[in-house]
């Protein structure tokens, strides 16, 4: 990994959690529109980009020893920062299981069960996807350490 510049993974986790939430809206509205194939390679996709996502998250910190990015917002900007990472990172902890029993059970056929789980999965992955963009923003690019 001669010349590997670990500061590049957040904004590559960033666009692998842009992908994922743009699949996660094309998948709804595909099984919405009666889809199901579609739909299923739709979700399949948003999985394999979050696994992704998860695999380039680890090795981020992995390789920054466990080390974290300063914010350098002030005042209430730092309120709604912390406000926004504490839930995506509470959610964000749960996404994972979730997301594989609700895939397991798509792919499994077992479409009631699927149902009534993805309810809950979408909107909570959804925003774990857009809300991890969104701290990403907040701490490289609009309010960064000085």
């Amino acid at each position: 990994m001669n010349g590997f510049d670990v500061m590049m993974l957040p904004a590559l986790n960033a666009t692998l959690n842009a992908i994922a939430g743009i699949l996660l809206i094309i998948g709804f509205i595909q099984i919405r529109n009666g889809k199901r194939v579609a739909h299923r390679r739709t979700m399949i996709a948003a999985f394999s980009v979050s696994v992704a996502f998860l695999a380039s998250y680890v090795t981020y910190h992995a390789m920054r020893g466990g080390m974290n990015t300063p914010f350098g917002g002030e005042g209430g900007i730092r309120t709604l920062y912390y406000a926004i990472l504490i839930t995506h990172v509470i959610l964000a902890a749960i996404v994972p299981v979730l997301a594989i029993i609700t895939l397991r059970r798509g792919l499994a056929a077992r479409y009631d069960k699927h149902r009534r789980i993805a309810r809950w999965t979408l909107p909570i992955w959804l925003y774990v996807s857009v809300t991890g963009v969104i701290v990403y923003f907040m701490l490289y690019q609009w309010y960064p350490a000085a």
